[in-house]
Order: structure tokens, then C-alpha cells, then sequence
């Protein structure tokens, strides 16, 4: 007689064995002997058309040849085989891997070309890796395709917002309000942490209170322009992701009145996108995905619209792999920093950390009081509002 520890145990071991053979991919290589069905089947054939290469996609190890469609160089065979499998990896698993499983395809089987055609679009899993591809087809995309394209990017763009948005404006409007603090606030007006904090040596014990004898208060929120903002964007191919991120802050900002923000994108060339920050999307199809990078004429272009120096922040996002002059480059961070602008360089605006990027001039920006590091979309309202105070940014540990 069984018992149900016994049952317990052995559908334990079934499930070990079923996931295993799902991940091995099955054929006689894989020691499972575990035979699909039903949606465990179907499910594997759309992993084995993506994952299985020519050398083992001979033989399903169940008793049936592969067909053209579960082989891996048959999946790119037309735009309605593609959108079939898209349609059958989001009913099988989360969006989170689906997601995985969509980049995988555009970069093992080459399906760039294909997300031209408006019905490969209308099944995808938008998210900002796709956004990315579709900005380096831009220019190859015809007109068809470009409304369903615009569709897509607004969807990552909109969830992008939602998510952000609150938070980037709470923190960096906290710290404009915190650097224009005044010397003789009205009650209302009073940062009390801070007139704490100052007035400790003034405590007096037998009372249980702290004579607050100087005041530190918030400046109100002005109508006027307090702080510059540029933010100067490397759209080489390897930072698509943070193009994406940095053109949702850049129209955040953009409609803060106390700021005034800037949006420069570069690669061997310089383009202001300033005056489209009222549009994420118009500022994404503005970029140009690719070709090499001048980061010094991207910075010479920001260092002649600094007019108010102690009143700027300059955020240079790039994997710092500078193809113009070297030592230039260095010389302006050092002069803009000199003249009283607050230099952030970030390696990355993505949740995927640092890419690879140039260590050498990593550690002349760090040499210069620039550190140069990877952000989250998540942290970046904090190095933002950290820089608006002038103090220390919050750079994450990688240790």
C-alpha cells in the first residue's frame, strides 16, 4: 500500500522530471525519458523552435522528426509562422519571459527585418528592448508600419510614465525647495529636522527643549526657472535602453516649471531634440540608433548653452567609448566642473546595470570628481535631486 508521503514523493520526482526534460529539450542526449503531452507538448515546441539548433533538432526523442516549424531555421520562414509562435510563447508563460524569449529570437534568428511588417507588431510583447530594435529599423520602416510602430513605443512609453513620473517630480522638486532654504522663514515655511539638527548645542536638559535660536527654513516653490538641466545621450546601438529611459525623464523634467530642460542626443553627430520634450515618442523616432560617437563635439555643443554655470546640471549618459578627442573631452568636463556645473555621468539609464564601457575614461571622470556609474530608471530621481542639492549622489554599490 502506497502511502501519501509515498505519493507526495513521487509526483515530486515526476514534476523534477518534467521541468528537466522541458529545459534539455528532449532526444536521447537528455536522460529524462520523460515523454511530453498535451500543453507540456506544445509548449516544448515552441522552446525547441527557438532553442534547439540544427546539430540536435533531428529527433524529438519522442518517436516524431522535427518539424520545419519546431527547428530553429524554420521560425523566420515568413511573418504569420512568427506571429503564430508569438501568439503561443504568451499563452504559455508570463510576459516576463516572454519578453526574454522575443529578444532572444530578434538576436539568435535574426528577425529584425521582420518587425517591419504591422501584423509582426500587433503581437509582440511591448517592452523597451523593443523599442530599442524598432528605433535602429527606423529609418528602413515604411509608412504602413510606422503607425502600428508608434502604437508599440507609446505603450512602453505610457507604463514607463505611470511608473516614474510621481516619483522623479516628488524628489526633485523636494530638493529644489531644499537648496533655496532661507534665514528667516515664516512658521509655516519651517524645515524643522534641519533647525533641530542646528540647534542641538542649545538644548536645555532641565526644560526637556532646544532653544531654536537660528531658524532653517524651505524657500517656497518659485514660478521662475531655478535650475538648468541638460541631458546629453549617447544613441550608439549598445545604449537603446537607456536612449528610452533618458527621453521619458528628459519630458518629466521638461514639465517642471522650475526647470529648464535640455535634451541632446549624439553619436559622431550632435542633435538637439529640446523642443519635441513635450512628446517622449516624437523624441524616441527623433534618435538614430548606431554609428560611432563624438563625445567631445557632445559636449561642446552642451558647454556653449550653459549660461548660468553654478545654476546647471550636466548628465552625460554613455558607455564613454569616445571616438573624437580624448583629452578635449576631459579638458570640458573639467572646465564645466571649474565653472560650477554639477557633472553626472551615468554609464547606463536601464535596469541591466553597465554594459561594457571605456574604464580608462571611467577613471579620468573619477579623477575629475565625476564618478561615472550604472543607474536604474528607479534610482535616477535620486541622483537627480541629489545633484539639484549639490551633495553627495547616491552611487550604488557593485560590489
Amino acid at each position: 500500500m502506497t502511502t501519501d508521503g509515498g505519493s507526495a514523493a513521487q509526483a515530486s520526482a515526476e514534476e523534477r522530471l518534467r521541468r528537466w526534460r522541458l529545459v534539455l529539450g528532449g532526444g536521447p542526449a537528455d536522460g529524462t525519458g520523460q515523454a511530453l503531452s498535451g500543453r507540456d507538448a506544445a509548449m516544448d515546441g515552441t522552446l525547441a523552435a527557438l532553442y534547439d539548433t540544427d546539430d540536435n533538432a533531428g529527433d524529438t526523442g519522442e518517436g516524431r522528426p522535427r518539424t520545419g516549424r519546431d527547428r530553429a531555421a524554420g521560425l523566420g520562414a515568413s511573418a504569420p509562422s512568427v506571429v503564430r509562435w508569438l501568439g503561443d510563447i504568451r499563452t504559455y508563460f508570463p510576459s516576463s519571459v516572454v519578453q526574454v524569449m522575443q529578444r532572444d529570437a530578434v538576436e539568435r534568428l535574426g528577425l529584425s527585418t521582420l518587425l517591419l511588417e504591422p501584423e509582426m507588431l500587433q503581437a509582440v510583447e511591448p517592452d523597451v528592448h523593443l523599442v530599442g530594435t524598432l528605433l535602429s529599423l527606423n529609418q528602413a520602416m515604411p509608412e504602413t508600419t510606422k503607425e502600428t510602430a508608434r502604437a508599440v513605443v507609446r505603450k512602453v512609453v505610457d507604463d514607463l510614465e505611470k511608473r516614474l513620473a510621481t516619483r522623479t517630480r516628488a524628489a526633485v522638486t523636494g530638493a529644489l525647495d531644499r537648496s533655496a532654504r532661507v534665514a528667516r522663514p515664516r512658521h509655516r515655511d519651517i524645515d524643522w529636522n534641519r533647525t533641530i539638527a542646528a540647534n542641538l548645542k542649545h538644548y536645555l536638559p532641565e526644560h526637556g527643549t532646544i532653544v531654536p535660536e537660528r531658524l532653517v527654513g524651505h524657500g517656497r516653490a518659485a514660478r521662475s526657472v531655478r535650475k538648468d538641466v541638460i541631458l546629453c545621450v549617447d544613441q550608439s546601438g549598445s545604449m537603446a535602453a537607456s536612449v528610452v529611459h533618458a527621453s521619458v525623464f528628459g519630458a518629466v523634467l521638461a514639465s517642471m516649471r522650475s526647470l529648464s530642460t535640455r535634451l541632446v542626443v549624439f553619436d559622431t553627430a550632435v542633435v538637439d531634440l529640446t523642443d519635441q520634450l513635450d512628446d517622449p515618442v516624437d523624441v524616441l523616432f527623433g534618435t538614430r540608433l548606431g554609428g560611432g560617437t563624438d563625445i567631445n563635439r557632445a559636449l561642446a555643443y552642451c558647454q556653449s548653452r550653459i549660461t548660468r554655470p553654478t545654476e546647471t546640471v550636466v548628465v552625460l549618459i554613455s558607455d564613454l567609448y569616445e571616438g573624437g578627442i580624448r583629452h578635449e573631452m576631459l579638458r570640458r568636463v573639467a572646465a564645466m566642473k571649474a565653472s560650477g556645473v554639477q557633472f553626472v555621468a551615468l554609464l547606463a539609464l536601464s535596469d541591466e546595470g553597465a554594459p561594457a564601457y571605456d574604464r580608462d575614461h571611467a577613471a579620468a571622470l573619477a579623477a575629475l570628481g565625476a564618478p561615472a556609474f550604472a543607474c536604474t530608471p528607479d534610482l535616477f530621481p535620486e541622483v537627480m535631486a541629489a545633484a539639484v542639492e549639490r551633495r553627495p549622489l547616491p552611487i550604488p554599490d557593485t560590489a
